[in-house]
């Protein structure tokens, strides 16, 4: 059984699917899970727990759940990861844990992200308190995602007073207006957000950090005792291209925020969005995916990526890439935006693009591409899309004295543990290193949340 191939997870139908919003990935049965969790050889030297940014104890959990303990493994997990769910379901394993699996080398890893998914869902919606005892410490966060609620839960789960303040009228951060439904359903960030405050972690909404109160102002005369800033990276990049600024041009973050947290989707929603039939997305990388596949969902004709490299150089996920192609999405590689060109009325109504070709590497390792004079081409194009980074929002380093940032805006952190310039202030996630992974964020909170405790004088265990 232990050398047996990976089980996979049941899908839907990617015609069908691709209409609607409904999860992709089914989720495992119990014994679909127990059999994949016996697949696992138990190394007394695990590698998979190097490659977790959280690290989690995953033999310990495989093996409980292997065993049927569904309980016990879901506590291991929930000792170093506040959200299970989330992880299980977004996180690059491939990348990660999984890459590191001795079972990989000559055959598939342990599946440890569908594991990690099917004991958070089956475990989901306890309704135990499950408060610590007050250490008398209290500490405010800054943003309400991933890196932030991992910060929180970590502290939470010592005994600090924790209080997140979201700018936006919903938790969950970029987990709840970046995400779509298809890939990680609201329901379940807002399952382990329940969980955290039955934790004692206090959610204020509409709350921005450095507008609403100052840095100083919670720190001298709120009385919190340190401040994590983890207020992401929602700032949209936009290419310098002709009609950029047309009828039908969103920033990814725009789009999916419309769709995901204002529920744009539904009808009779009162949050507009534009339905194209030919929907195109610049960009490569997983928000790409998940814009370009909203625009089916939404009702397009046809929904097209264009990348300037290769599908091998793609930052996206192989396994979003994968669905995108199920679903049908086009994929226009080597190729860039030239222009968009415009109706009467201001729309975009056309791409026009040029093919690439791959030169030598650039500063990311990556081969740098180069246009090919004469190869220009046109697309249909009625919604136009940008998925080509974020840049971190500036509200809280300007508003902060003795905060520093580097020359992209980013906090600077002057230690792994994500002490900052300032005094009693720590940061991490998205806003230090831009735009990463959901995990890496969480890994930044919960190391950020180390420091903080330490600092304080308090045992982290």
């Amino acid at each position: 059984m232990k050398n047996s191939p990976r089980i996979p997870m049941p899908e839907r139908n990617p015609r069908e699917r691709a209409r609607t919003f409904d999860e992709v990935k089914k989720g495992y049965t119990e014994e679909e899970a127990v059999g994949e969790a016996k697949r696992c050889l138990q190394c007394k030297k695990p590698l998979c727990m190097k490659g977790c940014p959280v690290s989690i104890d995953i033999p310990a959990f495989i093996k409980e759940l292997s065993e049927r303990n569904f309980e016990r493994a879901h506590d291991i997990i929930k000792n170093t990861n506040s959200l299970p769910g989330v992880c299980g379901r977004v996180c690059p394993q491939e990348e990660q844990c999984e890459s590191l699996c001795i079972l990989g080398h000559k055959g598939d890893p342990i599946a440890v992200g569908n594991l990690e998914r099917y004991v958070s869902d089956r475990n989901m919606g306890g309704h135990e308190d499950t408060k610590m005892p007050s250490v008398g410490r209290k500490v405010a966060i800054a943003g309400s995602g991933p890196a932030g609620l991992a910060c929180a839960g970590y502290l939470a789960k010592r005994g600090v007073a924790v209080t997140v303040f979201e700018a936006l009228h919903e938790i969950g951060g970029v987990l709840i207006y970046g995400i779509p439904e298809f890939r990680l359903p609201n329901a379940v960030v807002q399952a382990e957000i329940d969980e955290l405050k039955r934790m004692g972690v206090v959610f204020e909404t509409n709350f921005i950090v450095g507008k609403t109160a100052s840095i100083s102002e919670l720190l001298d005369e709120d009385g919190f005792d340190a401040i994590f800033v983890g207020a992401g990276a929602g700032f949209p990049r936009f290419p310098d291209i002709p009609g950029i600024n047309a009828n039908g041009v969103y920033s990814a973050n725009e789009y999916l925020t419309r769709v995901n947290l204002m529920q744009a989707w539904k009808e009779g929603s009162k949050t507009p969005v534009l339905k194209g039939q030919h929907v195109v997305v610049m960009g490569g990388g997983n928000v790409a995916m998940d814009a370009v596949r909203t625009g089916f969902r939404l009702g397009a004709q046809d929904a097209t990526i264009v990348y300037r490299r290769t599908e091998h150089e793609m930052p996206a996920r192989v396994e979003e890439i994968h669905h995108a192609r199920e679903e049908g999405v086009d994929f226009e590689l080597l190729a860039n935006p030239l222009e968009l060109l415009l109706d009467d009325e201001g729309f975009v109504k056309e791409v026009r693009c040029i093919k690439m070709r791959l030169g030598e590497a650039d500063a990311s390792g990556r081969r740098r591409p180069e246009p090919v004079e004469g190869s220009e081409f046109t697309l249909p194009c009625d919604v136009f899309i940008v998925a080509i980074g974020t840049k971190a929002n500036p509200i809280v380093s300007r508003s902060t004295k003795g905060l520093e940032t580097n020359k992209k805006g980013n906090v600077t952190i002057i230690d792994d543990w994500g002490r900052t310039t300032r005094d009693k202030v720590y940061a991490g996630g998205d806003i230090v290193t831009g735009a990463a992974t959901v995990i890496l964020a969480m890994g930044a909170g919960k190391d950020a949340a180390k420091a903080i405790l330490h600092d304080l004088g308090l045992n982290e265990d």
